[in-house]
This record gives C-alpha cells, structure tokens and sequence, in this order.
C-alpha cells in the first residue's frame, strides 16, 4: 500500500499539468479565429480569410501538440501551476496571437511589430504600430477589436468557465489571472459560475455599448469594434483619428459614460442585480473614492480647457469628460487633437491619473483606486499614531478592518509597480528615446493606457525594435501586476 501511495506521488508532475493546460486553452483559443474568419468572407474575399485560417491550424496543431501526449494524465492543478499556466498561456500567446498581422498582405507586419500589436490588444492596452487603418481590411481591424474584447475580462476568467467541462478545476487560474489585492473573494460558491456571471455582465454592456454607438451614427461594424474597445478599456479604434473621426458630440459623451461603467468593479454590478438594488454599488468603498478622484480630475481637465480658451464651455465639458475617463481608465481612446495639441498639463495629468486607473474587478490598468485608498488611510493611520503611539488603530474599508497581510501586499505591489516604472522608462532611454517619450511611453504601456507622450504621442511605430520588445513586455507586466512574474525567478517557487 505505501509503495501505491509513493507511486501516485511520484506521477504528480507540474510539467505534465501545464502542457495539459496549456495545450486546452490553446484548442480553445484557436475558435476564436472564426469570427474574423467570417468577417473576412463578408467584407473582404478569400485572400484576407487565408492568414486567419493559417493562424488557427497552427494554434489547434501546437495545442494538440501539448495535450495528446498527456491527454490521459490526472490533472491535480495547484496555485503554483496557476501562475505557471497564466504567464507562459500569454507569454505563448501573444506570440502565435500576432500570425495574422505577419501572414497577412495589407499589413504585412514583421514579428516584433506584431507581437507588439497582439500584446497591446490582449492586455488592452491600445497602443498601437500600425497605420493605415482606414484603408486595411475589415478582418484585420475587427481581428484588433476582439483581442481587446478577450482580454478585457481575461481569456482565463473565461476559460475557468470552459474548463470544468474538461475535469479541470480553475480557482488557481482565477487567482493568477485577477488583478487586486483581496483575490480570495468570491461572488458564488462555485468559481465556475463566478467567471460564467461576470462574462455574461460583460457581454451584456457590450451589447448595450454597440446598441448605443450605433443608435447615435456609427455604422454597425464600427459600433461592435468600438464597444470592445471601450468595455475592454481597450482603446483600438477603426480609424486612425479615433473617436475624433467621427466629430460627434453624442459618441463621445456615450464612450465616457461606458468607460465609466467598464471602470468599475464587475462583481458590484452582479451583486446589485442578485440583490435588485444598486445600494451595493453606492456602499462600496472603492466606489465611492473612485468617483471623488475621478470627479476632481475631470473638473480641473475641463476647467483648465475653458481657462486656456482651447474649447468653448460646453466643448470643454464633454471632451474633457471623455478624455479624463478614456486615460485615467486606461481606455486609450482619443478625440480630436489629442494629446499632440491639447495644452501640455491636460496631458500630463490624465498621464499620471493612469497610475490611478479604475477600480479592482474592472477591465482597467494601473495600480487600482482601492490600491491608492488603503495606501490612503494607512499613511493617516501612521500620522495618527505618531501622535498617540500605543494606540490601536485598524485600517478599514467601510466596517471591516484590513488584515496586516493584505496591507503588506499592498506596499509590496506598490514598490514593484513603481520600480518597474523606473525600470523600463531607464531602459527605454538608454534606446535613444528622449526624457518625455521615455517616461510617457513607459507609463503608457505599463498602466496598459496606450497612449504615450513626445515622439509616441501618435503612435508606437517610432520606437526602434529593442524598444518595442521591451515594451510589450511592459504591458505584459502592467496586465499581470508584477507578481505572477516575479514569483517565477524565485527560487523557492522552483523547490
């Protein structure tokens, strides 16, 4: 008996596990090359099907490769194996993600372009290398779109809904892939039917997004490309000049208010429709502190655009609305003339506002506003006990007061965060780039925003090759919150 017992011991193998994995998600993901597929054959003939049909052999022929050989192995999914599927399933897919824009004609994009592209949709980023989109074929920018759509709620929140089906757990997925310091909160027993309501949230904004863009003058193709990008806080537009293109007072006043909404944490809103009431989204802490920073920026972008005369008042009022909300969220989109000539401070705020991003739970980048408030009431907590020092004063969020060992994550997300910053806006000077794209570059891409300042303020396409790898491994590290990197270069998570 204890040699059986030693036997299954010895066939645990996270190796096996995460080729299982792996290989699953991506079987999976290879679907997905479908509807640009059909896209395609609606708008743009044979020629254009080629590449994304191309890209889903190879996908559904490298994730057979991964799966048969362990077809029949007991998948025992751990945490460890979690973080080890999450990042290599990016890091893998951002690079057989980017055939299409290399097999394609119109654009023929090299690899580091591409990847760059496929990065920038996934993470939904919406930076951007290419130009031309006015004139590129439908399947390549809808393809664009619905990477921003995947990424949005995370391809493995999907995918722990899928799994199940397989005999695959997938809380260590959740875990790895959900960005926010209190990860072990779940809105229904089972995870499954956590990922399954938030994706039917998702989808359902979405379709109200599209229904509203197309209500107020986009065509229906652009409406669906622009609601992916704006529920995903994804910024890929179909045309170069971005919301600016379509000069409509009705679009961009509907784009800030569904970037508001996508802003926000998803589970509330699940939560207000099981209870039938929206007090859980008016009760919620981070709520409320997000929309009090996000009313003070909005009112100074707005005022400092009236006081320069740069737009009239009711012109000051909703570009700078939309354009508070489309960085501050990280959305990416832009109106007319942004940033290269809006007044530079308007800029550089929403530019530093990125680090702030939008609640926990919601499809944002950066550091995350419940991040930014415990940071809040644990520097007055210190002010506080400086003035009585044996106090006992907790950190709370609403009633509830914050464990010690969230606090501490919290700190150590901190640091890292703003030492990868530094890293990257270093490493980014050191290509050639100037101070100002440097740093808004560096800030663009981590706090998955998309749009830079300087010499990318129009795009990412300046940057030399060595610049543009390092950024799609920025963006990599802004979408995964450092952590799940960084466990992987510890020794300890090797033993």
């Amino acid at each position: 008996m204890g040699g059986k017992k030693q036997s299954v011991v010895v066939r645990r193998s996270p190796l096996k596990t995460a080729l299982y994995m792996i290989g699953v998600l991506m079987i999976l993901f290879s679907a997905t090359m479908l509807p640009p597929m059909g896209v395609a054959w609606w708008y743009d003939g044979y020629a254009v099907i080629l590449p994304f049909a191309e890209a889903m052999g190879a996908m559904l022929a490298l994730g057979l490769l991964c799966w048969l050989p362990v077809y029949r192995y007991k998948v025992d999914l751990r945490n460890r194996d979690g973080f080890v599927v999450v990042v290599g399933f990016w890091f893998l897919l951002s690079l057989i993600g980017a055939l299409p824009f290399m097999l394609s004609d119109n654009p023929h994009v090299p690899l580091v372009d591409a990847v760059f592209e496929t990065v920038s949709g996934l993470t939904t980023t919406g930076g951007t290398v290419l130009s031309n989109l006015d004139t590129m074929p439908k399947a390549i920018v809808y393809y664009r779109a619905q990477l921003n759509f995947l990424g949005g709620m995370g391809i493995i929140v999907l995918a722990v809904a899928l799994l199940p089906m397989l005999g695959v757990g997938g809380m260590q997925l959740y875990k790895a892939e959900t960005p926010g310091p209190m990860k072990d909160e779940k809105l229904t027993p089972r995870i499954t039917e956590t990922a399954k309501n938030l994706w039917y949230i998702y989808v359902g904004l979405n379709v109200a997004c599209t229904l509203s863009y197309w209500a107020a003058g986009m065509s229906f193709f652009d409406a669906v490309c622009h609601s992916f990008a704006t529920m995903a806080l994804g910024g890929f537009s179909t045309h170069d000049a971005s919301l600016g293109y379509f000069n409509s007072q009705a679009i961009e006043l509907i784009a800030g208010f569904f970037t508001m909404i996508a802003a926000v944490n998803f589970a509330l809103y699940f939560l207000a429709w099981r209870g039938r009431s929206l007090k859980y989204v008016w009760r919620d802490a981070e709520f409320r502190f997000f929309m009090a920073v996000m009313t003070g920026i909005v009112v100074a972008t707005c005022g400092y655009l009236y006081y320069r005369g740069h737009y009239s008042l009711w012109g000051s009022v909703y570009h700078g609305f939309f354009q508070s909300f489309s960085i501050v969220t990280s959305n990416g989109l832009t109106t007319t003339g942004y940033p290269a000539e809006w007044p530079l401070f308007v800029p550089l705020l929403l530019l530093l506002a990125s680090f702030f991003g939008g609640c926990v739970g919601s499809t944002c980048g950066g550091i995350k506003a419940i991040r930014f408030l415990l940071l809040y009431k644990q520097s007055v907590r210190e002010a506080r006990l400086l003035i009585r020092p044996s106090a006992q004063i907790a950190v709370k969020l609403g009633d509830h007061a914050v464990p010690d060992r969230v606090m501490q994550a919290v700190w150590g997300f901190y640091y890292l965060y703003i030492f990868s910053y530094c890293f990257f806006s270093l490493a980014l000077a050191a290509t050639g780039v100037d101070l100002v794209t440097a740093f808004g570059t560096a800030a663009a891409c981590l706090n998955n925003m998309g749009v830079g300042l300087g010499e990318t303020s129009g795009g990412f396409g300046v940057l030399s090759d060595t610049a543009t790898w390092l950024m799609s491994v920025a963006m990599l590290v802004g979408r995964l919150e450092v952590f799940p990197l960084l466990v992987l270069f510890l020794p300890d998570f090797w033993k």
